[in-house]
């Protein structure tokens, strides 16, 4: 069928409805817009406030350099070394050095950080950190702390207007690909455009494309395949990074184990009780991600399993020290005091996305990018832990800075496309493809086999978004003949000369006056 069948085309007229329109609610969208104030912003909220974003899900917390003893250097540099090679040292070194103090707006907006007996900030180690860095809040709510505080914020800023119960699901644009706006769907499925200024997407990850993900269900990549489709510049796409702890009971999206367990003194075994990953990595349990998640994996597809054991580390002090993942254990039947959980690997985190510069614009005009959508080059191949709710701040803050008191352009008449949505069992045939063949281990074999059945639905169902984004993913996998980060290829097990791979669709050979 030809992809005509399959797409709607909306136009919009010259006027803005907004000078700025942020597409999406979880940290990076609402920090944004408060950061904006006074001047009036739109935030679009596929549902009610701080209930869709994955933001509310992060357990770990923020890291920054807030210890006496540490430094943005230290932080710096340790996000370089996790980085596989690919990190770029000049963003790496300003996220760093701006994340104290977006920390400090954190607490001025009422988020509750541990302290510690004395008042300081209580700051844990999680893996390749050299240092305790990362603020937390209760253990392991860390994400619905900072949610909960800014929803309030948001809700009695007189600047911001929240649009619920509608997702972006196109791009306008005029004759010179600058970007007007976005097309709207609401819950009964119309279409509305929304015009403005400047557009910024904070629309977060893509682990929705996945069988097993600690992501909203809804998180498909959407924001690249939209951004991509208009022109805009994407890279570092097939670095999508596996949470090796992930809690295995059957459950879509899989409840986590945060890394912070591993941080406390918790210990990884199979089945039997063998502790493996110190037969994997010299750091053990606090070796990268990356590491920790192809042992959970290969221990996982022997036959011998794979376990998260905290009844030493933590024990009786569970229910209080990491109350998220107590619940969640609880819920299936499994007391983590007394039991071993079980564990899997989940896609958690996309390193690739949209390009941004140092100060969020994209590579199209009237686009800003923001979080986990974005491609900023400070995660490289394998992001840090707890550096990414720091990366959504920081940036916030300089597009804020950027637009606050800007002079936006005024917009012209534009128009965008929207696909047809993926249907529920194609869907679930792409996630499944992808986590069998584009996961933690991938070939060649298995890329082309999941690159033909993307081939095939959008034969069948047109340009779905999640069929342009696993596309993408893919394409990018097989283009890189080694092994570096979260990008494991077991035919090109050794790691060659660091490049990161770019994107762009191509422009029209003319661009009408």
């Amino acid at each position: 069928m030809a992809d005509g069948q399959h797409v709607q085309t909306l136009t919009a007229d010259a006027h803005a409805g907004s000078d700025v329109l942020i597409v999406g609610a979880g940290l990076a969208g609402l920090f944004l817009a408060l950061k904006l104030a006074p001047r009036p912003c739109i935030v679009i909220s596929p549902a009610p406030l701080g209930q869709a974003a994955s933001s509310a899900w992060a357990q770990g917390g923020l890291a920054a350099a807030l210890h006496p003893n540490d430094s943005p250097e230290q932080h710096a540099a340790d996000t370089i070394a996790a980085g596989a090679g690919l990190v770029d040292p000049i963003i790496a070194r300003l996220i760093a050095e701006e994340g104290p103090a977006r920390v400090r707006d954190l607490i001025a907006l009422g988020v509750p950080f541990d302290r510690t007996p004395d008042g300081a900030l209580a700051l844990s180690l999680e893996a390749a950190h050299s240092h305790p860095r990362v603020a937390r809040v209760a253990g392991d709510l860390a994400g619905k702390a900072i949610m909960d505080a800014l929803v309030a914020a948001v809700h009695s800023a007189p600047s911001i207007r929240i649009v619920e119960g509608v997702r972006a699901v196109g791009l306008l644009q005029d004759d010179h690909l600058n970007v007007t706006g976005v097309i709207l769907r609401d819950s009964a499925g119309r279409l509305s455009t929304q015009t403005a200024r400047e557009t910024v997407l904070c629309t977060g990850g893509s682990g929705g494309l996945f069988q097993v993900t600690t992501n909203p269900p809804a998180a498909r990549g959407d924001a690249i395949a939209m951004a991509w489709e208009a022109g805009a510049l994407v890279a570092d796409l097939e670095f999508v990074q596996f949470h090796p702890t992930a809690i295995d009971i059957g459950r879509d999206p899989a409840p986590l184990a945060t890394e912070a367990l591993r941080g406390e003194g918790a210990i990884l075994r199979n089945r039997d009780g063998t502790r493996f990953m110190e037969s994997y990595h010299e750091l053990a349990e606090l070796a990268p991600r990356d590491e920790v998640a192809r042992a959970v994996h290969t221990e996982r597809t022997s036959g011998r399993g794979a376990f998260l054991d905290c009844r030493e580390a933590v024990g009786d002090h569970f229910p209080e020290h990491f109350p998220t993942v107590f619940a969640a254990c609880k819920s299936a039947g499994i007391d983590p005091r007394v039991d071993m959980i079980p564990i899997a690997p989940a896609a958690h985190y996309h390193m690739g996305g949209i390009v941004p510069d140092f100060w969020g614009k994209s590579s199209l005009d009237g686009l800003s990018v923001c979080g986990e959508c974005t491609s900023t080059g400070v995660h490289g191949a394998n992001r840090l832990a707890s550096n990414s709710l720091l990366e959504a701040v920081v940036f916030s803050h300089r597009i804020a800075e950027r637009l606050r008191d800007a002079k936006l352009p005024d917009i012209r008449e534009s128009r965008g496309h929207v696909p047809d949505a993926l249907p529920h069992d194609a869907l679930q045939s792409l996630r499944e493809a992808m986590s069998r063949n584009c996961g933690v281990v991938r070939d060649a074999a298995g890329l082309a086999e999941a690159a033909g059945l993307i081939d095939q639905l959008r034969e069948q169902h047109g340009p779905a978004r999640a069929v342009t984004s696993a596309g993408l993913i893919v394409k990018s996998a097989q283009a890189r003949h080694e092994s570096r980060g979260g990008h494991y290829r077991s035919d090109f097990p050794e790691t060659g000369e660091p490049h990161r791979q770019f994107l762009q669709r191509p422009f029209k050979e003319s661009v009408p006056s």
